[in-house]
């Protein structure tokens, strides 16, 4: 990192596995914090929105006034790292959205919200992900979405042996359908930070 000061990062803390985030971004050696409102959104230089419930996330985030300053952080370029619901609060357009439910946009992308059903449907992968290099990815999938198509400004990181993306960038954004947080692998959260750092 350029300097001797380390950028400041949150976790989105409305709902879902923020204490997660938050502990393997701390084990890597970056200063993270809980957002829960403008101010602390304010304070950080890149953001990471956590697996949970999506319909949920974004009615708190309106309710708690963070709705528009998150879209206004995508608009400027922060950094945002989204994982399982935070992929689906960052798509363009979701798919088998309860009523009313809304994202922050920005990410090029069509999700599909619950694509490989309820609870009981999760399933463990190995993925292969060039960017973070060998071994392969051990990627925990929780009633998580799924990147129905990419848009031009786009780029897909990982797909299942179906065919089906699951982690995808985009200039300051990146998403993986999957949870990184739970199984001990760290490399997305660097990839991350390192962007982060660049940004």
């Amino acid at each position: 990192m350029a300097g001797s000061t380390t950028p400041t990062v949150g976790v989105l803390a409305l709902q879902g596995d923020f204490r997660e985030h938050i502990g393997v971004l701390r084990s890597l050696g970056a200063d993270a914090i809980p957002v829960k409102r403008p101010e602390e959104l304010a304070r950080v230089s890149g953001l990471v929105i956590p697996g949970g419930e999506s319909s949920v996330m974004d009615k708190l985030s309106r309710l708690f006034g963070l709705a528009e300053p998150l879209k206004a952080a995508v608009a400027s370029g922060m950094p945002m790292y989204g994982t399982c619901a935070g992929l689906i609060m960052l798509a363009d357009t979701l798919l088998d959205a309860i009523n009313g439910q809304q994202t922050l946009g920005g990410f090029d992308l069509v999700v599909r919200r619950n694509a490989f059903g309820s609870q009981l449907d999760s399933f463990e992968t190995d993925l292969d992900v060039p960017v973070l290099g060998e071994p392969p990815m051990h990627a925990m999938f929780i009633r998580a979405p799924v990147v129905e198509s990419v848009g031009p400004r786009a780029t897909v990181l990982a797909s299942l042996d179906d065919g089906r993306v699951v982690a995808v960038k985009q200039d300051n954004l990146l998403g993986t359908s999957f949870h990184p947080e739970i199984t001990g692998d760290t490399r997305f959260h660097q990839y991350f930070l390192d962007r982060v750092a660049a940004a």
